[in-house]
C-alpha cells in the first residue's frame, strides 16, 4: 500500500491504537484494489481469506437458500466487513459485490489473526467492533420480527432524512429493490407501502423522496432507541 492509503485505514476505529510495529506488520501484505459495479469480491461458503475494508464506493452484502438471494446489509466507507469471519477463520456466511465503483484495502486473514494475538489494544478494538456487529443484528432482527413492512419503510425514510441533515427531501441511496430487499419486502409489497405513506406525507419521485408531514410519519413508526439508534 501506498503511505496515504496506510494513514487513510490508520485512523479507522479497530487500528487507532495498537503498536505502530504490530501496525506495520499488519499491513506488509495487504494491497489496495479498486473494482468496477456490479463485481463478487467473495461467495458465500469461501474460506475469509482477507479482511476487506471498504475505503470508497458502496458494497452489499447477500444471503442465497433454494435459488432465492436477499441483501442482508449495504456497507458504505470507511468500515471493514466481515470481520467475524477472518477471526475465527471460518468460511464466509455471505456473498459480497460492489454496488458502484468501489475502493478497498484486504488485509491477510492470517495476519489479522497473528496480530490480534500479540497486540492487546488491537485485540481489544476487534472486540468492540465485534460486538458492535452483534448489537446491529439484534437491532435488525427486533426491526423485522416487532414491525410491519410499512413501519419498516416508515422508519427507514426517517432514518435517511436524518442522515440528510433534515431535508425535506432526499434521494434514496440505493435502488428501490435493494432497500426493499434489506427491510425483507418483495419489491411489490415495498411498492404497495410507500404508496400507503402517501397519507403520512411521503411523496416520491423516482428515487427523491419528499416528508411533508414528519410528524405524522413519525407518529406511524414510533422510532426507538432500542432498535432505531446506531450509538445504542
Amino acid at each position: 500500500m501506498r503511505e496515504s492509503e496506510t494513514d487513510e485505514i490508520r485512523g479507522l476505529t479497530i487500528f487507532a491504537d495498537m503498536d505502530d510495529a504490530a501496525f506495520a506488520r499488519l499491513c506488509r501484505a495487504a494491497y489496495v484494489q479498486t473494482f468496477p459495479p456490479q463485481v463478487e469480491l467473495f461467495a458465500e461458503g469461501e474460506p475469509s481469506d482477507f479482511l476487506h475494508i471498504l475505503v470508497a464506493g458502496q458494497v452489499e452484502l447477500c444471503a442465497h437458500w433454494n435459488g432465492r438471494e436477499t441483501i442482508m446489509e449495504i456497507v458504505r466507507p470507511v468500515s471493514s466487513f466481515i470481520l467475524a469471519a477472518t477471526i475465527r477463520d471460518a468460511p464466509f456466511l455471505m456473498s459480497a459485490r460492489t454496488v458502484e465503483k468501489s475502493r478497498l484495502v484486504l488485509l491477510p486473514s492470517q495476519d489479522v489473526r497473528d496480530v490480534f494475538d500479540t497486540d492487546g489494544a488491537f485485540a481489544r478494538a476487534l472486540v468492540r467492533e465485534l460486538a458492535g456487529c452483534y448489537r446491529g443484528v439484534v437491532k435488525s432482527s427486533k426491526n423485522l420480527k416487532l414491525r410491519s413492512g410499512i413501519e419498516r419503510l416508515a422508519n427507514y425514510l426517517i432514518r435517511q432524512q436524518d442522515l440528510a441533515g433534515g431535508a425535506p427531501s432526499f434521494v434514496l441511496p440505493v435502488e428501490k429493490r435493494k432497500i426493499a430487499a434489506l427491510l425483507g419486502m418483495t419489491p411489490e409489497n415495498f411498492s404497495r407501502a410507500l404508496r400507503l405513506l402517501g397519507e403520512y406525507g411521503v411523496a416520491n419521485d423516482g428515487m427523491t423522496i419528499t416528508i411533508a408531514d414528519r410528524k405524522s410519519l413519525v407518529r406511524l413508526a414510533k422510532p426507538t432507541r432500542m432498535i432505531d439508534d446506531p450509538e445504542v
